[in-house]
């Protein structure tokens, strides 16, 4: 019995003061998503397993949750949420030739190695622009990033933004098999520059090349890394991402994010379908990253429309328990009474809660135990953010607290 009141490894309940903020941020940024023209998309929580499958280059098949349903089919819960917006709008906006900006906010379900420590049921909420391929595209999604990160009183995060075709134009030159690209990709994702160093220093490359990966994927830094790159190589892959990269940072100098944008030449994501800009965002109180994205121009293409698009995700759990350990206040402005009453008030009781509920006031009514004492309900309200007690008491007159 005692096992049934734990929760399985990777999953938490969240309640309380915790459960509102994090409701408080969701709706903060879900404000701030349909200003920028954004509309809302629900797409199930599970779907057949092709959706995700590897030629989608979403999630490895060993982290998905597969059940079957009745007529034999493989169903997984949805580890990542691109995917099904990919297929929903293949489905039904086929003939749209203008761009389509949906948001959301779901649940992702990761079957991680329990001994990561990370949570295997994540809230995201995210948008994905359709349609528009240009770097104007990239560049507002990414400041839409930053700024619901602002909104929600995050003050010291980065942006750390890289391409797909960097990764790619180094695979070419080095001459890199499939085996030896995922094994390098590895390397490079979880920042394991040692590794990669003895990794290439294993193959028959030329020294040139060697030095050139050995430079790039360790190089972060500001914008001047970009025309420092742009120099060391011929790749027209790699060149024609150093282009993207600078038009993109130059629209976010229009926006005023400097300040919030690194580059990550050796940045890399475990979702193959990127195909473009690629970035995470980083903030003290957490290893992981509170929000990935970037462009990918193929996967829709793959459920038969042939468009392209560009998205974000921000880790809402992430979020909120890097902004706790910072102290950052999230001030849930939700005013909050107690209307206790004595049996012989029952009818006060109610007629008060009815006109403050109308006043957008939210209203706990209690009947007064009678070993219970003042204090004791006092506290209690106190416990639930509550700042004001109406009385009624057993001579039916109107008591009030402030606290």
């Amino acid at each position: 019995m005692k096992m049934l009141l734990h929760t399985p490894e990777g999953v938490r309940d969240i309640y309380n003061k915790e459960c509102e903020q994090k409701l408080y941020l969701e709706e903060q940024i879900h404000k701030l998503l349909k200003l920028y023209g954004y509309s809302d998309i629900q797409t199930p929580t599970f779907e057949f397993f092709d959706v995700f499958s590897k030629d989608k280059g979403s999630t490895p098949s060993k982290n998905m949750y597969k059940f079957f349903d009745r007529e034999g089919n493989t169903l997984v819960l949805r580890p990542d949420v691109t995917p099904s917006i990919a297929r929903a709008v293949a489905k039904y906006f086929t003939n749209e030739d203008m761009p389509i900006r949906f948001c959301y906010t779901g649940n992702t379900f990761v079957n991680n190695a329990e001994h990561q420590g990370k949570l295997k049921e994540v809230t995201q909420i995210g948008a994905e622009l359709i349609g528009d391929n240009r770097s104007d595209a990239d560049a507002e999604t990414i400041a839409l990033v930053i700024n619901a990160l602002l909104k929600c009183g995050l003050k010291e995060f980065q942006i750390e933004i890289g391409h797909a075709g960097i990764f790619d134009g180094l695979i070419e030159s080095a001459g890199f098999n499939e085996d030896e690209s995922e094994e390098f990709k590895e390397l490079l994702d979880n920042k394991n520059f040692f590794g990669v160093e003895e990794f290439i220093n294993g193959k028959n490359i030329e020294s040139a090349i060697k030095k050139l990966i050995l430079k790039l994927c360790s190089y972060t830094g500001s914008i001047d890394i970009i025309k420092e790159a742009k120099d060391m190589t011929s790749n027209k892959i790699m060149n024609k991402a150093f282009e993207r990269l600078e038009k993109v940072y130059e629209v976010l100098t229009y926006y005023g994010y400097e300040r919030y944008v690194s580059f990550d030449l050796g940045n890399v994501s475990n979702h193959e379908y990127y195909t473009g800009i690629i970035f995470k965002g980083y903030t003290y109180g957490t290893g992981e990253a509170i929000v990935t994205g970037g462009r990918y121009d193929n996967l829709i293409k793959l459920f038969g429309m042939d468009t392209q698009a560009m998205g974000f995700a921000i880790n809402l759990d992430q979020l909120l328990i890097s902004m706790n350990r910072q102290n950052l206040n999230i001030e849930v402005h939700i005013e909050k009474q107690l209307v206790l009453y004595e049996e012989n008030c029952k009818q006060d009781a109610v007629e008060e809660a009815n006109i403050l509920r109308s006043q957008d006031i939210a209203v706990t009514t209690i009947r007064r135990y009678p070993k219970r004492s003042l204090e004791d309900y006092k506290q209690f309200a106190l416990n639930n953010n509550m700042r004001k007690i109406v009385y009624f008491n057993k001579k039916q007159e109107k008591e009030e607290y402030i606290l």
